[in-house]
């Protein structure tokens, strides 16, 4: 049997996968900026325990579970128009953060929620990612994708140092100008791969598709 050789990793192929690893830590950045300020939030409006822990895990929430119809628009629309939506989007609530959020509770609240948009750029990145490089290739592009989950030690190292320095509202228009740019850039230079496969059914018929059980005629010789 002839084993067949390794597809070639291109340069464009490895263009694709920055700009998307690039895309996934500015998101992920800005996925993170509630988290450190949790405390200080705390002390500002005095809020409780179980109060700061909702705060920040609404995000979380929402990102996790928004990752499945993201990932369904992604199969639909591609990661070249994914990216730059994502991100353009996220910096609504970021800015709404920096500039409105923070004189309430329930304004944070509403900020969180959507900020979890942010978090479900995950789902963009692995089936762009993969869709440009080989079989053979892909765990490994996926993983170099997935440095991208740095962008969350960028919000905890940056957050706070930038609130104490430049007022509570920069760390939320740096993140958003980061986003802007990006949305950009990402507009001019992803392009999807020309082998990616675009579902013509919905996502609840993929879904819910499942494989028959296998005939007694279809068994194999040795169960005979």
């Amino acid at each position: 049997m002839r084993s067949q050789r390794a597809q070639p990793i291109t340069s464009r192929a490895m263009l694709m996968l920055v700009v998307a690893a690039v895309g996934y830590a500015l998101n992920f950045w800005a996925w993170a900026l509630l988290s450190p300020l949790g405390p200080l939030y705390k002390d500002l409006l005095t809020l409780s325990g179980s109060q700061q822990a909702l705060l920040v895990a609404i995000p979380v929430l929402v990102g996790a579970l928004g990752r499945i119809p993201v990932g369904a628009l992604t199969d639909r629309f591609g990661g070249r128009i994914m990216f730059p939506a994502i991100s353009a989007v996220s910096i609504i609530p970021v800015l709404f953060l920096g500039f409105f959020g923070q004189t309430s509770y329930v304004a944070l609240v509403i900020g969180a929620f959507f900020l979890g948009v942010a978090g479900t750029i995950f789902a963009v990145g692995v089936p762009f990612v993969n869709a440009w490089f080989p079989p053979e290739k892909r765990g490994t592009a996926v993983g170099l994708y997935g440095i991208g989950m740095g962008g969350t030690a960028i919000a905890a190292l940056t957050t706070v140092h930038l609130w104490n320095n430049l007022g509570n509202a920069s760390p939320f228009l740096i993140t958003s100008v980061a986003l802007a740019v990006y949305a950009v850039v990402s507009w001019m230079l992803l392009r999807d791969s020309p082998d990616r496969t675009v579902p013509t059914t919905s996502l609840l018929s993929r879904l819910s598709t499942t494989h028959e059980a296998p005939s007694p005629g279809k068994r194999l010789s040795f169960m005979r």
